[in-house]
């Protein structure tokens, strides 16, 4: 549908959608694989191959979700080489890279040297990240040390410090910035501004979730800044628990939250739907 509709910047999947996390697991681990499961990791791979390929040919840029750290390699992997097949002229294929992770900026640092060695275009899209008490969880059970940064004050750090590399190196890296928060949204617009590149770059992207910090969304659309609304889709069990860990993500940041309910209820009034 992104192919006929101007208005749909990105068609998006999760790899778990496609595979199934035990077996992406076990590829993660280097264990032997059983022949059924050689035949269903081929399967797997021909869906990515399917998927990027359909949306190479329809020339929609499509984004990979991330997933948790332990089996991320593996999926990153897929993902680079989709993205060493179709992104030579652009980028059409975005991983997603979450930074509460404390090893991520290392990771699109190299991944830029790994695109300009190759000779293809990084499709990045940056988040905080979904997963972190997951994380924590399982490193704390196997005694290893957590991936995620030990605050919330580096992982904002972080993030930013993602946003100027990207930024830096537009010529090779396409940039979809998934992010509530006000200040990072502004750093990227300043960035923007002093590299001397307009706010309709088709190679940069903002994103929020629909019905989440929609003041900033329409903010920045009005600025002419390229603005995306990620839609989850699937049943109301499997999206509770996701939408509610978005909504806890975004009530961290500090005043932002009551803020937007100021604003919900100044406009349903303005519409005469509240006294």
């Amino acid at each position: 549908e992104a192919a006929t509709h101007p208005s749909i910047p990105f068609a998006v999947f999760k790899p778990t959608g496609i595979g199934s996390m035990d077996l992406l697991v076990r590829v993660e681990q280097r264990l032997p694989l059983s022949a059924a499961e050689e035949q269903a990791f081929a399967r797997v791979k021909k869906r990515f191959e399917n998927l990027c390929t359909h949306a190479a040919n329809k020339d929609v840029r499509i984004m990979v979700d991330a997933e948790e750290s332990w089996f991320q390699d593996t999926v990153d992997a897929l993902v680079t080489e989709q993205m060493m097949k179709y992104n030579k002229n652009k980028a059409l294929i975005f991983n997603t890279v979450q930074m509460y992770r404390h090893d991520r900026l290392d990771y699109i640092q190299r991944s830029y040297e790994h695109a300009q060695k190759n000779g293809y275009h990084l499709g990045i899209k940056l988040v905080r990240g979904a997963y972190l008490e997951k994380e924590n969880k399982h490193a704390a059970e196997r005694g290893q040390p957590s991936p995620i940064n030990p605050s919330k004050e580096a992982t904002d750090k972080l993030y930013d410090g993602a946003l100027k590399f990207c930024v830096e190196h537009i010529d090779r890296i396409a940039l979809c910035a998934g992010t509530h928060n006000e200040e990072s949204a502004k750093l990227l617009t300043t960035l923007m501004q002093d590299n001397q590149i307009a706010a309709g770059d088709k190679r940069i992207h903002l994103a929020q979730l629909l019905g989440m910090s929609d003041n900033l969304s329409f903010n920045l659309a009005a600025k002419e800044y390229n603005v995306a609304k990620y839609v989850p889709y699937g049943t109301v069990n499997e999206l509770l628990p996701y939408l509610t860990r978005r909504a806890q993500e975004n009530s961290s940041v500090l005043g932002q939250t009551s803020r937007e309910l100021k604003l919900l209820n100044s406009e349903m009034r303005r519409r005469g739907l509240k006294s």
